[in-house]
């Protein structure tokens, strides 16, 4: 099988240098580049090169200007051809900023097992900027990044999710950047995706030739509903992680909604809502953009024949933690930032927790105008 390597990150020069490093001492293999100048006409530019020279320039139309669509059903073709040649050793694909890298290897795996194989998932971060981005709520057509019109995801969600399904985070020092950046990029990534190796572009040639990919243990870093671990550090990215086993009060939680995700970088895991007693809820912030979103329903309303139907990492915990009332119905969470008051945010948490004093039956519920098959919507 020919060897594939996903490399991917937001800023296009950093990318592309990373990229031309690993080719130059990749001995034979092919670089698959893409150029986006057209993508709001509708066509994007794709050429595989080796150190040699290009030996493959096609232009791809589309009837819907965005970088998935020019990636998804034309990329597996094209790396199937290559390895057919018999001729290179491995392949590196430079992803688009707003490209999918989850959704690039899972096709692979999919339609091209027998050929393909992602060897690694490699992310590129701007050390001067990291930090910053994905603690706020800049849009990712602030930027300028290529992507289709109606593309609103946050810069801080499109970055996050390329550092917790990367292998490894390939730190870029640019020379705007402060001294203390690096390490609170390092530090932030790790907590991000404590399976990450971290490295610098000078050492991010040993990652070549590496396999360290396996789609299924990365499905389950992605988990939705699933929570990080603490980090261990005295710096200054610090990760709450807060449960609790009675359900959220539907007002108080949404009344605090925006000073629980105040300077944090990423919040996760799973709510229950007592106005939503059947409804598992999936809680997802990056920076100050946040939304909780109907996961499917709890183990405890599924007969045992269909808990296939739900996480492994889901049903993992609540193996553990099965309560003898509510079963696997609980609130688990983690909030990851530079400089979080970990207190504080415990004590609002804490706040919003429905009081024992306190009936779950005709609560007003402001989130269920917006979780659309909730049982309370």
């Amino acid at each position: 099988m020919l060897p594939v390597t996903l490399l991917t990150g937001v800023d296009e020069q950093s990318r592309a240098a990373v990229a031309g490093d690993l080719l130059a001492v990749a001995g034979s293999t092919v670089l698959v580049e893409y150029d986006l100048t057209g993508l709001v006409g509708g066509s994007v530019l794709r050429i595989a090169r080796t150190a040699g020279g290009v030996i493959d320039r096609e232009v791809i139309r589309m009837g819907h200007p965005c970088v998935s669509c020019a990636m998804r059903g034309s990329l597996v073709p094209l790396l199937v051809s290559i390895a057919a040649t018999e001729k290179y050793g491995a392949v590196i694909v430079s992803v688009p900023g707003a490209g999918d890298t989850q959704a690039l290897a899972e096709e692979i795996a999919r339609d091209a097992g027998d050929d393909l194989r992602v060897d690694a998932v490699l992310t590129v971060l701007d050390t001067a900027t990291f930090a910053d981005d994905v603690s706020g709520d800049d849009l990712i057509h602030d930027r300028g990044i290529p992507t289709a019109a109606e593309d609103g995801r946050a810069i801080a969600e499109v970055l996050i999710r390329q550092v917790e399904y990367t292998n490894a985070v390939i730190l870029s020092n640019p020379a705007t950047a402060a001294p203390d950046d690096e390490s609170t990029t390092r530090a932030l990534a790790q907590a991000l995706n404590p399976h990450a190796l971290v490295k610098t572009p000078a050492t991010a040639r040993e990652l070549f030739g590496v396999r360290m990919h396996d789609p299924d243990t990365a499905e389950t870093w992605v988990e939705p509903g699933s929570i990080s671990a603490p980090l261990q550090t005295d710096g200054p990215v610090r990760t709450l992680v807060w449960q609790s086993d009675r359900p959220f009060h539907p007002e108080r939680l949404y009344d605090a909604l925006e000073e629980l995700v105040v300077k944090s970088a990423r919040g996760k895991g799973t709510v229950w809502l007592a106005s939503q007693p059947h409804s598992r809820l999936g809680w997802d912030s990056f920076g100050t953009n946040i939304s909780i979103g109907v996961l499917g329903p709890w183990l405890a309303d599924l007969p045992v024949e269909r808990w296939s139907e739900v996480g492994q990492t889901h049903q993992a915990r609540s193996a553990l933690e099965w309560h003898p009332e509510h079963g696997d119905r609980a609130s688990y969470l983690s909030i990851t930032g530079v400089e979080l008051d970990v207190w504080e945010l415990e004590r609002l948490l804490d706040g919003c927790v429905l009081r024992t004093d306190e009936p779950a039956a005709k609560l007003t519920d402001p989130f269920a105008p917006y979780l659309e098959g909730s049982t309370a919507a």
